[in-house]
């Protein structure tokens, strides 16, 4: 029985595929970071920018993102980008809006830069931190 070459050339790639995807598996690469605990947001925040050490902090309840607020008031939206993490420091282009999606996010917010896109997250607290990042724009610091 002739097997036509196309046939094979498909079978080993398949085979290839899925060597190569069990070896990632094994060696736990890739996966879907989470920020776990306050150590991991202050950890990204200084990440983001060198010195910008978090005293106040707000987790998303599904850990893809935070925010997170330093002594002189300046607010870090952090959120997942791939398999990593990238933040800002928000400006008065900010805009925040605490929404009632239950289930889905209670803050949204803009950082007023789309390349950075909007946040949508659930956190505790989400008034709170909507008037300090809408306060931004009124008077320069939270």
């Amino acid at each position: 029985m002739d097997v036509p070459p196309l046939v094979l050339q498909t079978a080993g790639s398949l085979v290839a595929i899925l060597a190569l995807a069990g070896l990632a598996w094994w060696l736990k690469l890739g996966g879907a970071p989470r920020l776990a605990s306050e150590a991991d947001v202050i950890r990204a925040a200084g990440e983001v920018e060198d010195g910008f050490f978090a005293e106040a902090i707000a987790c998303d309840a599904e850990g893809l993102g935070a925010l997170a607020r330093d002594r002189d008031g300046r607010i870090m939206l952090i959120r997942r980008h791939g398999n990593r993490y990238a933040g800002r420091v928000l400006t008065g282009a900010a805009k925040a809006l605490g929404a009632d999606q239950p289930g889905e996010f209670n803050i949204m917010i803009d950082p007023g830069e789309a390349r950075f896109g909007t946040a949508f997250f659930t956190i505790d607290e989400p008034e709170t931190w909507a008037d300090a990042i809408n306060r931004l724009s009124t008077d320069g610091n939270a």
